[in-house]
């Protein structure tokens, strides 16, 4: 005697991020999910979308009652670029998360329909991998770099691992009295910002606002904060940084032109290694 057994079809739906429910299922997949980043994280989606506007959107498949698969985006519209769907927006991570290549497959076309509803031109994923066989999708790998490297176990040690240049700047830099702070108050933002943005203004690139830090700032808790190298009380390097499974992600960073002479930068990411230890 044989019976046949039917497979429930996977549903897909946006998720209702105003709903408890669906809050705490989208966090407990991302938990559970080995490649899962920050900019996954509904704490990013809520900060880019109360301090842009951007719309925050998850897509998600379901199969057997529960989460086989989500795509977190933001729905930017920029009067530079254009619209577009981004996983996620201000991100350098993102992409499309699942437990299966059907869910995966059913995630990019519903992300292709939507930008159709949407009349977003483009779809960008930051991060993951692409479901084999779909058109109209491409790579590219020239974008952006990182690397990762291990905390070593005490100070001395860390400064050990900086290769042997790098380490006499990080010296140099120690010897000029510099200040370190780190927190979230509100003189931690501004002295951070005020960096940042001149900074950034000096490479002749567009200031994000400050609404984005305080609210990365504001729902990412203790897994994110400030440091800041200061030198006869004035702030001349500083980065905001954000905390994940045991991992610190210096993101947001710059320093002054009086920076560069006291090799502040240098000592601020050597702080940082220990701080995050």
């Amino acid at each position: 005697m044989s019976a046949l057994i039917e497979t429930a079809a996977p549903t897909l739906r946006r998720a209702n991020l105003r709903a408890g429910g669906d809050r705490t299922q989208i966090a407990a997949f991302l938990a559970a999910h080995p490649e899962a980043t920050p900019f996954h994280d509904l704490a990013w989606l809520d900060a880019v979308n109360a301090s842009t506007g951007h719309d925050a959107i998850v897509l998600l498949c379901e199969e057997r009652g529960g989460i086989a698969g989500l795509l977190p985006l933001h729905a930017v519209r920029s009067p530079l670029l254009g619209a577009a769907l981004v996983s996620t927006g201000f991100a350098v991570g993102g992409g499309i998360l699942a437990a299966t290549p059907r869910a995966m497959s059913l995630l990019a076309g519903a992300a292709e329909e939507l930008a159709g509803r949407l009349a977003c031109p483009g779809i960008e994923l930051r991060g993951g991998a692409l479901p084999d066989g779909r058109k109209g999708w491409t790579i590219r790998r020239d974008a952006h770099a990182g690397f990762v490297a291990p905390l070593a176990a005490d100070p001395e040690a860390q400064l050990l691992a900086i290769p042997r240049k790098q380490r006499a700047e990080v010296r140099r830099g120690l010897g000029h009295g510099l200040e370190i702070t780190v927190g979230t108050a509100a003189a931690d933002r501004a002295a951070h910002y005020a960096v940042y943005s001149q900074s950034v203004r000096n490479l002749g690139t567009p200031v994000f606002p400050r609404a984005l830090f305080d609210a990365v700032l504001d729902r990412f808790g203790p897994a994110a904060d400030i440091l800041t190298v200061s030198h006869g009380g004035r702030a001349v390097a500083s980065v905001l940084s954000l905390y994940h499974r045991g991992a610190v992600m210096p993101y947001w960073g710059g320093g002054t032109s009086e920076a560069r002479t006291l090799r502040a930068n240098d000592v601020m990411y050597y702080a940082l290694m220990n701080h995050a230890r």
